[in-house]
């Protein structure tokens, strides 16, 4: 007896369709740089590191070191733009047509401004980690701030010493650039929420950062498209 035929439909297996390719506008290129207390290597670092890659879907979070050396005081920032820009073109030239991203903590958010205002780079928006706005001697240092051409974001705690929130708030209205503020309440420079303060307020440091890497995720998704007037 001849065997039956297989049905037409049933000759070969069902294809699924190809995954949709990731487009560029989705998946940024970030160059992260540290603070002068820790290098890229502290658990600080490597935590936001983590957070911000999940939460960009970034192509990849780019962090290296400054070349500080073994000094006790870090050198002025303006001495640390030419090793940063240099960190940067590598990861534009090797991520081109991704949405080159520069967020720093500190020191690095404010050398990252710098960078931002070369004219060798194309920066889609900068995010500032704590953002050093006083100098050691409690002057406002917002010369860099006024200058920035493209979409920038702070990332502040409340009761950050080195950014007071009413001096930022006067100097964000001077910034010629769109720029946004996300207040992570009860925070120090480092975000780091006390413990009594957390129970008084029924807050969570881990959905406290949570909430912070959200409105940055949106920040950037939104400044993808727009240009500073």
């Amino acid at each position: 007896m001849a065997p039956k035929r297989r049905r037409a439909d049933q000759s070969l297996p069902a294809t699924a369709p190809a995954p949709p390719l990731r487009t560029p506008k989705r998946q940024p290129v970030v160059v992260f740089a540290h603070g002068a207390g820790a290098p890229s290597s502290s658990d600080w670092m490597v935590h936001w590191k983590e957070m911000v890659q999940d939460a960009l879907d970034a192509v990849e979070v780019v962090t290296f070191d400054y070349p500080c050396g073994k000094r006790r005081a870090p050198p002025k920032a303006e001495k640390l733009i030419d090793h940063h820009l240099g960190v940067v073109k590598d990861a534009a030239a090797k991520y081109q047509g991704h949405p080159l991203i520069l967020m720093g903590k500190s020191m690095g958010s404010r050398v990252s401004c710098m960078v931002a205002s070369s004219d060798d780079i194309d920066v889609s928006a900068v995010v500032c980690l704590g953002y050093p706005l006083k100098g050691v001697n409690g002057a406002v240092r917002d010369e860099t701030l006024l200058q920035l051409k493209v979409p920038t974001m702070f990332v502040q705690g409340s009761k950050d010493g080195l950014c007071p929130l009413d001096r930022l708030e006067s100097t964000r209205k001077k910034m010629t650039c769109k720029n946004e503020l996300h207040v992570i309440d009860g925070g120090d420079h480092s975000f780091k929420i006390g413990k009594k303060y957390l129970e008084s307020r029924g807050l969570n440091q881990h959905d406290a950062e949570m909430e912070a890497v959200k409105a940055i995720s949106q920040f950037v998704q939104n400044s993808f498209s727009e240009i500073c007037t």
